[in-house]
């Protein structure tokens, strides 16, 4: 059922004026839905497993429901990608991934939040304080990393509404004491979690976990690696919207389906059949996060004739890239563990030391045989900025263009973008 349904006024018996601008709103999100999957639709190649991905992402922006697999689920909403959801599963709650949920807004409805501020977090924020996406309003408490002033805005929007952690990032990651300080913070995420449900994680529950994951990700590194073969099999937008199922879906379950995938690209690869014999432009996509619907980005790259073989954005492969590495047979020892795959090697431009985002591209280049990157820059991110302008000068010596595609959540400039990024495609298509 959905929680925000309305009541007509008794004694009109109509909608205020306000429920009407809500209805209009919820319509106009699942129209603008609806038209993404249409455009994905008309991209051709999509493999036949992928569609039960589509329908995962339908039932939550069509149908404005999240999936739930059993009575009284505990949904607890991460919003990035440094949180381990193996410490929310091992407490008995869903891992809900909305670090780069990618919500349509409303200024109508926000108060002190600049036009120009970070499209993400001002679009959480309008839809949680209206109560009108049910994806916001399932989720029992969320967890938000205090990694930069919009994040930090977001937090104290959202603890009005919901139980709300607010998580502090080691920014000194490679300093012991950093990583001892990003323990206990991933221990407190664990206590409140248990209090929420009712579960305490023990050594063994977060042992289970971390196999689980381990072997999620063992089948993510299968996938990306067939989406990066040298005669495509994938169209990078598809992938996009496999991994952004994830965000919403159960991991056991999901995991389950990407095997299927894997197993019908590994069968297509055998059997010499591509998505076509044409050699295309092959894109790297970094920067700011990327999920669905907003996908306009790598849907024009590849209507423009590119093939994105690495999407180095949240909710793609850089969050999968890293397995824990436990030295220690104990709880601490698993805390340990994940603290360190989350944020050591983590590549998000919200660190100061860029040497390991610069290492990862040279890496992911060389090894991927990229021929251009894109850099998708939302309006409003300083942290993103920077990291162009230092990976641009750090990536000259590599032959390899780079594109920054700086935009936002809505449509109006798709035309634009189509031109940019078409005359980008059109150069790599000459160098070539």
């Amino acid at each position: 059922m959905e929680k925000n349904k309305k009541v007509l006024d008794p004694i009109t018996k109509e909608k205020s004026r306000e429920d009407i601008f809500l209805d209009r709103y919820l319509n106009k999100s699942r129209k603008i839905a609806s038209r993404y999957f249409q455009e994905l639709d008309s991209l051709p190649g999509a493999p036949k497993e992928y569609e039960y991905f589509v329908n995962i992402l339908k039932k939550v922006f069509i149908e404005n429901q999240l999936i739930s697999y059993k009575g009284n689920e505990k949904f607890v909403a991460s919003f990035c990608t440094m949180i381990p959801p193996e410490i929310i599963r091992a407490a008995g709650a869903r891992p809900i991934m909305m670090c780069s949920s990618s919500y349509i807004g409303s200024s109508a409805f926000t108060d002190g939040i600049p036009s120009s501020f970070c499209p993400h977090i001002k679009a959480i924020s309008e839809n949680a304080k209206i109560g009108l996406n049910n994806n916001i309003n399932n989720c029992d408490m969320f967890i938000v990393p205090l990694s930069c002033d919009c994040k930090k805005i977001l937090a104290e929007e959202l603890s009005s509404i919901k139980p709300t952690i607010k998580l502090n990032i080691p920014f000194n990651r490679f300093n012991d004491d950093g990583m001892d300080f990003y323990v206990k913070e991933l221990k407190n995420i664990a206590t409140q979690i248990s209090n929420l449900t009712g579960k305490q994680i023990t050594r063994e529950s977060l042992a289970k976990e971390i196999k689980l994951y381990s072997e999620v990700q063992k089948e993510i590194e299968i996938f990306n690696e067939l989406k990066a073969n040298v005669n495509p099999l994938i169209r990078g937008t598809h992938a996009t919207i496999v991994m952004n199922a994830l965000a919403y879906d159960d991991l056991f379950n999901w995991s389950i389906h990407l095997k299927k995938l894997n197993e019908q690209l590994i069968s297509n690869k055998e059997k010499e059949i591509y998505l076509t014999k044409k050699k295309m432009p092959r894109i790297l996509l970094l920067g700011s996060s990327l999920s669905f619907p907003n996908i306009k980005v790598p849907l024009i790259i590849e209507q423009e004739g590119g093939i994105i073989v690495s999407n180095q954005t949240c909710l793609s492969d850089k969050s999968y890239d890293n397995y824990a590495s436990i030295s220690h047979d104990s709880l601490d020892g698993y805390f340990r563990g994940l603290a360190n795959r989350s944020v050591r090697p983590c590549v998000c431009s919200v660190f100061p030391n860029t040497e390991v985002t610069i290492n990862k591209t040279k890496e992911i280049i060389r090894e991927k045989q990229i021929d251009g990157i894109i850099y998708l820059s939302y309006q409003g991110c300083i942290t993103s900025s920077v990291e162009y302008e230092i990976l641009t000068r750090s990536l000259k010596n590599e032959d390899v263009p780079i594109l920054k595609v700086e935009t936002d959540l809505y449509a109006e400039d798709i035309e634009l973008l189509k031109v940019r990024i078409g005359a980008f495609i059109e150069i790599l298509n000459f160098k070539k």
